[in-house]
C-alpha cells in the first residue's frame, strides 16, 4: 500500500489484499463548510455544503482525485467508504487479538475438513429495505466465477456454494485452503442479488454502481471533484446486533493534492484525520498543535506493510543469489529511516515479516542466514562471487567482464521513495555497485514492472493481514506469467518455495505450531536466496486532530487500540471500529 499524498493507482492480487492509494489530485480542496453548530436533528439528506461541523468527520489520504466509482468489487479505486462503510463483509479481523470477528455472519465454522458453514445474523436489511439472506452471500461469492473478478481463483478450490436456508450458507471445497478462506471471510464484500443479478461481467467489474445499495452504516450523500460525503444510516442493523454505532453523522473524504495542503488543513482544523504521509510529525505531536498519533514517540505510527527492494531475477547479475546478498549488505537502511523519514518508519527485519507477526520469525534462521548493512562485507561477497572492478572505475563488472549499470525505478513524485532510491544508490556505490535512480511516471512504472522491463524496483503491495501466508504468496507465486501484474514482480522461480506456500495455505489458522514449521522453511529459502530485500516497514499514516473529535487510538492509556484509517480494505481491520469509539470534543 503506497499510502501517501502522491498519485497512485493500486493493483489487486487475485483473491488477495488490494493495495490502497493515498491522496493527490487535480483540484484544490476547500475544506469543510463553515457551519460550526451542533445539529438539532439533521434532515434525512442534509445539504453537503452546510454540514454541522460538530457531527462531521473530515478525512484525507485515500483518494487522489475525483471519486471514480462506487463499486465494491473494485477495491483498488472505488470511492472512499464503498467497502466497509456502505458495503460490508461477513467478518472483520481484529489485528490486536489476531482473530476474526463476526460481522454480517453471526458465526462460521468448519463442519468437516472441506465444508464451511456460515450463519447470518437475523434481521439484517439492505439499505433499500430488502432482507439480507444466504442467497446474497452465495451470489456474492459466485460472482468470482467470472474470470475478470479479483477473487476468481477461489473457484479453483471451491466446489460449491449453496444456501441451506435463509440464514445458512454452506461452502464445499475440493481442497481446504484455510489461510486464504479466513482472508476471504473478511475481505469479500456482500452485494444484493436482487440488484446485481442481471449485470454483465463488464458491468460487475467496471460499472460505476452509481446508487449503491449496501448493508453498511453509511450511504453516499454526494460527490464532487475533490470529495465524497457519506451520511450515517439511522436504521443500520449493527446498532442493536453489535451494540455499536459510528459517532460521526457525516464523513467527508477530501482529495488533497499534496502533503502541504493536507498539513495546512489539519492545522487549520479543516481536517480531523489525515492518512497521508506527513513529514515532520514529531514536531507537530510534541508541539501545541492539538494533533495525536498512535505512539507519542518514534515511529509514531503502527506498521502497515513492508517496503522491499525487488531485483529482476531474470536479468544479470540479479539472477545470482550471491550478488543479491551483496546488494542487501550494501544498503544503509538506517540512513533512510533517519534521514529520509525522520524515524517515522522502522527498519525491517531480514525476514520482512511485520512486527505483528513476530511469533512467526525463526530467530535461529535469522541469526544464521540474516543480513545487515556492512559495506566491507558487501565488497567481499562480490569479490568471492567473481565480481571485480577490472577497469578501475570504482564499480564491479559482471563475471564475463561486461559493465554492470543498474537502474532503480520508483514513481515520479513519491518524494520519500525518490530520496530513498538516491540513498540506496549512494550506499551501493561504496560497495562498488553502480545504481542509477530513475523516476518514471507511475503508469509507466507499472507497465515496466509488469513486463519485467526493469532492473530494480521498490514495492510494498502486501499489507498486514490475518496471516503471513499473504506475504509469502506474494513473494513466491508460480507460474511466472508474461505479464506479472500482481505478484512476484522479480520473476523468482523456486518450486520448493511455492509448494511450501501451498502447504501453508492448507494449515488451519489456529495451528500456530504448524504454521511456524512451514514459515521457518520459507524464511530459510528467502534468506538464502533473497529474491526480495526487505528495507523498512511503512507506517499506517494517521495524524488526528483533537479540535472536533477526541479519543483517537493510542498505545497509552485507555484509548482505542484499533487503527485510525480510511484506506481501502482497512475498515475491516479496525478502521470502522475506531469510528465507533471516537467522541465529539465538545462533549
Amino acid at each position: 500500500m503506497r499510502n501517501r499524498p502522491r498519485k497512485i493507482i493500486p493493483l489487486l492480487a487475485a483473491g488477495l489484499l488490494a493495495v490502497t492509494a493515498c491522496s493527490g489530485g487535480p483540484s484544490t480542496p476547500t475544506g469543510p463548510a463553515p457551519s460550526q453548530g451542533q445539529s438539532q436533528g439533521a434532515p434525512a439528506d442534509a445539504d453537503p455544503n452546510q454540514l454541522p461541523r460538530g457531527e462531521t468527520l473530515y478525512t484525507t489520504g485515500t483518494q487522489w482525485g475525483p471519486p471514480a466509482n462506487f463499486n465494491p468489487i473494485r477495491e483498488w479505486d472505488s470511492a472512499v467508504g464503498t467497502k466497509g462503510l456502505v458495503y460490508e463483509s461477513l467478518f472483520h479481523y481484529d489485528t490486536t487479538a489476531a482473530k476474526l470477528t463476526p460481522w454480517l455472519a453471526e458465526s462460521g465454522s468448519w463442519t468437516d475438513d472441506t465444508t464451511y458453514e456460515i450463519k447470518l445474523r437475523p434481521g439484517i436489511k439492505w439499505s433499500d429495505g430488502q432482507p439480507l439472506t444466504a442467497k446474497d452471500v452465495v451470489f456474492s461469492f459466485e460472482l468470482g466465477k467470472m474470470e475478470t473478478i479479483p477473487y476468481h481463483n477461489l473457484w479453483n478450490w471451491l466446489q460449491k456454494a449453496e444456501a441451506v436456508d435463509d440464514q445458512t450458507a454452506r461452502f464445499t471445497f475440493s481442497t481446504a485452503n484455510y489461510q486464504e478462506w479466513d482472508f476471504m471471510l473478511y475481505t469479500r464484500t456482500m452485494v444484493p442479488e436482487h440488484i446485481w443479478k442481471d449485470r454483465s461481467e463488464k458491468e460487475v467489474l467496471d460499472g460505476i454502481n452509481e446508487n449503491p445499495v449496501g448493508t453498511g452504516a453509511y450511504k453516499f450523500l454526494s460527490k464532487d471533484q475533490d470529495r465524497v460525503t457519506l451520511q450515517r444510516r439511522d436504521d443500520w442493523w449493527g446498532k442493536t446486533a453489535l451494540n455499536m454505532e459510528p459517532k460521526p453523522r457525516y464523513i467527508v473524504d477530501i482529495a488533497t493534492p499534496s502533503n502541504e495542503v493536507a498539513m495546512g488543513l489539519l492545522l487549520q482544523k479543516g481536517l480531523d484525520l489525515s492518512n497521508n504521509f506527513l513529514p515532520g510529525v514529531a514536531n507537530l505531536v510534541q508541539g501545541n498543535f492539538g494533533l495525536t498519533t498512535y505512539y507519542n514517540e518514534p515511529p509514531y505510527m503502527l506498521s502497515a506493510n513492508t517496503a522491499w527492494l525487488v531485483p529482476n531475477t531474470a536479468k544479470k547479475p540479479m539472477d545470482d543469489p550471491a550478488f543479491r546478498k551483496a546488494l542487501a549488505s550494501s544498503i544503509d537502511v538506517k540512513k533512510i529511516v533517519e534521514g529520509v523519514y525522520g524515524n517515522l518508519v522502522k527498519a525491517a527485519s531480514p525476514t520482512g515479516l511485520l512486527p505483528q507477526w513476530d511469533k512467526y520469525v525463526d530467530q535461529d534462521v535469522v541469526a544464521k542466514s540474516g543480513f545487515t548493512f556492512d559495506a566491507a562485507k558487501a565488497k567481499k561477497l562480490l569479490a568471492d562471487a567473481g565480481y571485480k572492478d577490472g577497469d578501475g572505475d570504482g564499480y564491479v563488472e559482471n563475471k564475463d567482464g561486461s559493465k554492470i549499470s543498474l537502474s532503480l525505478i520508483v514513481p515520479s513524485g513519491w518524494t520519500d521513495w525518490m530520496e530513498s532510491a538516491r540513498s540506496i544508490a549512494a550506499s551501493a556505490k561504496a560497495a562498488g555497485i553502480q545504481i542509477t535512480p530513475d523516476f518514471p511516471d507511475f503508469n509507466a512504472l507499472v507497465e515496466k514492472r509488469g513486463k519485467g522491463d526493469f532492473d530494480l524496483v521498490i514495492n510494498n503491495e502486501r499489507q498486514l493481514s490475518n496471516s503471513p501466508y499473504t506475504y509469502y504468496e506474494y513473494l513466491f507465486q508460480l507460474p511466472i506469467q508474461k505479464q506479472q501484474n500482481t505478484v512476484n514482480f522479480g520473476r523468482y522461480e523456486n518450486k520448493k518455495a511455492w509448494d511450501l506456500v501451498q502447504q501453508l495455505d492448507q494449515v488451519k489458522t489456529d495451528d500456530t505450531a504448524g504454521m511456524q514449521k512451514i514459515i521457518s522453511q520459507l524464511q530459510q529459502i528467502h534468506l538464502d536466496d533473497l529474491p526480495v530485500i526487505p528495507l523498512w516497514y511503512n507506517g499506517l499514516w494517521a495524524q488526528s486532530s483533537t479540535s472536533v473529535w477526541k479519543n483517537w487510538p493510542a498505545e497509552a492509556g485507555s484509548a482505542p487500540k484499533t487503527p485510525a484509517v480510511m484506506w481501502r480494505n482497512w475498515l475491516e481491520l479496525g478502521g470502522f471500529e475506531t469510528l465507533t469509539q471516537i467522541q465529539p470534543a465538545a462533549s
